[in-house]
């Protein structure tokens, strides 16, 4: 499908016809360099509104809006992931641990086990059992990673692992 010529719309509907046309595949395109639906969304989002910002030079330019939204999306996604919470904080899908060798099984495993429990979890929960348990961090390492104090690792920690508990076998809850 062709994308409409801005200059072929409306003022009053160019935002909708660029969310219509180019929403979906800028989600897509994020979310392949993250591993992260929902972040995908937020980075996507932001796209489109700096070319609304920008619909005037965008109005006048001469390439493809597609490309300039890819191009806009490409460097988000490198903005944040550049930042430090992004090393530290987040673990989706793209996880893997460096320091283990881990065999085919293992990784199997992971994917069909392990992972779906921690989506389960919150992102907070989630961060300090995989820092304690996967990456092998002490609390006090955890707690100066996340920038939280010790006591809410140790609290986080319990009540992940008793909701992963509850999760994993509902008939022992």
């Amino acid at each position: 499908m062709a994308a409409t010529p801005l200059t072929a719309v409306p003022r009053s509907d160019l935002l909708g016809v660029i969310i219509r046309e180019h929403r979906e595949v800028l989600v897509s395109y994020a979310e392949k360099m993250l591993g992260d639906r929902g972040l995908a969304e937020d980075i996507a989002q932001e796209a489109i509104i700096r070319a609304w910002r920008s619909i005037d030079r965008l109005l006048g330019m001469e390439g493809s809006v597609r490309g300039w939204l890819f191009t806009v999306t490409r460097h988000l996604v490198i903005d944040w992931v550049r930042k430090p919470h992004a090393r530290r904080e987040i673990v989706g899908d793209a996880y893997h641990d460096p320091a283990s060798g881990t065999a085919y099984t293992e990784t199997v495993h992971d994917r069909l086990v392990v992972r779906p429990l921690l989506r389960k979890l919150s992102a907070e929960h989630r961060a300090v059992l995989v820092h304690i348990y996967l990456c092998d961090r002490t609390i006090q390492e955890t707690a100066g990673i996340l920038g939280v104090p010790v006591g809410t690792v140790k609290s986080r920690q319990h009540n992940a692992l008793r909701k992963l508990r509850a999760v994993a076998r509902p008939e022992a809850a």
